[in-house]
């Protein structure tokens, strides 16, 4: 990996007891990374008394929290707004019965999104029920327009918190059950101790033991909470940003063992009777720490190929972001060559600044090639609502999704155009070595020795 340097990933959550804020490192020159902010410190003891921070300032950074108390919000009515009607999807379970097992491996997934002009979309606005209560607010300032997706995180301090401390997923899954057609997007880290810069060699023994199956309780556990709170079709985004070197689930040091746990893992969870559950493998664009291929677990256990996209590195157009060795489009055509829906989890502004042209184009390229959901994240340095640092970007986002009544205009589309050196020859070296090296290799005509 190169040396250039991620953000410090501060302000996802906010914990009660002291700030201390991760650092995330990057893929070297020419590399754009789509690392997101680090959620896996997980929410602070008690949710109600983490300050908001005022508009357009960056949340305070994380201490390693500890265990959620159940907190129910001042109002939990929802907000009822006249918006189109939308084919429910899927039905909602009676209660307290619950569907049929789904065996494994899972039955292909319909998505939610019956209005394909637009992905079904949402925003990380917070990670307890401030982050359900804002949801609202946020789909006022976009003049009404209903946000589908909710998003948020598990603590990845303890496996106490990875099996959904109690009280914390409660008002998410409530807010999921009001209407039939939203989803709710869950990251779940692999490990504990997830953001405490773990070495090498002590993650190479971590993903043996969960091969092993040490980890399995904790697991089955979460998925019989979902069941228990009716969230049984939750999108799990399970062991994100694999492919880079923050978190102590990453795949670098043994990506063969780290499949293989990803593998038990899932199979783990929809073994428990009720769930409909789908698994969202997403690592960062871009390279990073090694290519994200090479961690990737198999079509058997993964429902949807997701991408944690940000604008970065500077001086990178998004333009480039699209072309790039394992950057957008690389991302569509590998989830499309295994009939894979594909979602962004994670993207926004970041090194660039307030840049209405990356936003133009990161919302161009979703509504041309249809994600089954993207949510952005919303706050300083990467948001458009929360944060006032990016008014020129946030204008283009609440122009192009506000109402929501009119199709978005179609944007040329990008086309990859590799710059080869004059009088060269590809060189077909497979599939495999062309998606390592991002292009074909060239040779110059007359390069190899002539014998005179």
């Amino acid at each position: 990996m190169g040396p250039q340097r991620r953000r410090p990933r501060s302000g996802r959550l906010a914990c009660v007891a002291g700030v201390a804020a991760s650092v995330v490192l990057v893929s070297g020159p020419g590399s754009a990374v789509g690392a997101g902010p680090v959620p896996g410190g997980g929410p602070p003891a008690s949710v109600p008394t983490v300050p908001v921070p005022p508009a357009g300032q960056t949340q305070p950074g994380r201490q390693q929290p500890v265990e959620v108390t159940p907190h129910v919000p001042e109002s939990s009515a929802p907000v009822t707004r006249a918006v189109p009607p939308v084919p429910p999807w899927p039905p909602a379970p009676a209660v307290p019965l619950f569907p049929p097992v789904v065996p494994f491996p899972a039955a292909p997934m319909v998505p939610n999104n019956p209005d394909r002009r637009f992905p079904a979309f949402g925003a990380y606005l917070d990670y307890g029920p401030r982050g359900v209560e804002a949801i609202d607010r946020f789909s006022d300032w976009l003049g009404g327009t209903e946000l589908r997706v909710g998003h948020t995180y598990l603590p990845g301090d303890r496996w106490s918190n990875i099996e959904g401390a109690p009280g914390f997923l409660d008002v998410w899954a409530e807010w999921r059950r009001q209407k039939a057609d939203r989803m709710f997007v869950l990251n779940v880290p692999m490990m504990e101790r997830n953001e405490e810069g773990v070495p090498d060699d002590e993650v190479r023994r971590l993903l043996r033991r969960g091969v092993a199956g040490e980890f399995d309780h904790h697991f089955r556990r979460l998925a019989e909470r979902l069941v228990e709170l009716r969230a049984l079709d939750t999108v799990i985004v399970l062991g994100w940003e694999m492919n880079g070197n923050v978190y102590t689930h990453r795949c670098g040091p043994d990506p063969e063992n780290w499949k293989r746990y990803w593998k038990r893992i899932v199979t783990t969870m929809r073994s428990v009777p009720g769930q409909r559950f789908r698994f969202d493998w997403a690592p960062n664009r871009g390279r990073d720490t090694v290519p994200w291929t090479q961690c990737y677990p198999g079509d058997d256990t993964v429902d949807i190929i997701g991408m944690d996209s940000y604008d970065q590195p500077s001086g990178m157009s998004f333009d480039e972001q699209v072309r790039e060795p394992y950057g957008l489009q690389a991302h569509v055509e590998f989830a499309k060559a295994r009939g894979k829906p594909f979602s962004y989890p994670e993207w926004g502004l970041f090194r660039n600044g307030d840049n209405p042209e990356y936003m133009r184009g990161m919302l161009g390229w979703m509504h041309r090639h249809k994600p089954l959901y993207q949510t952005i994240t919303d706050y300083c340095p990467h948001g458009v609502w929360q944060c006032t640092a990016n008014p020129k970007a946030s204008q283009v986002y609440r122009s192009m999704l506000s109402g929501r009544t009119d199709p978005m205009p179609e944007l040329p589309p990008v086309t990859p155009t590799p710059v080869r050196p004059p009088h060269c020859t590809p060189v077909d070296l497979g599939d495999w070595i062309e998606n390592w090296l991002g292009d074909k290799l060239c040779l110059r005509a007359g390069w190899w020795p002539r014998d005179d």
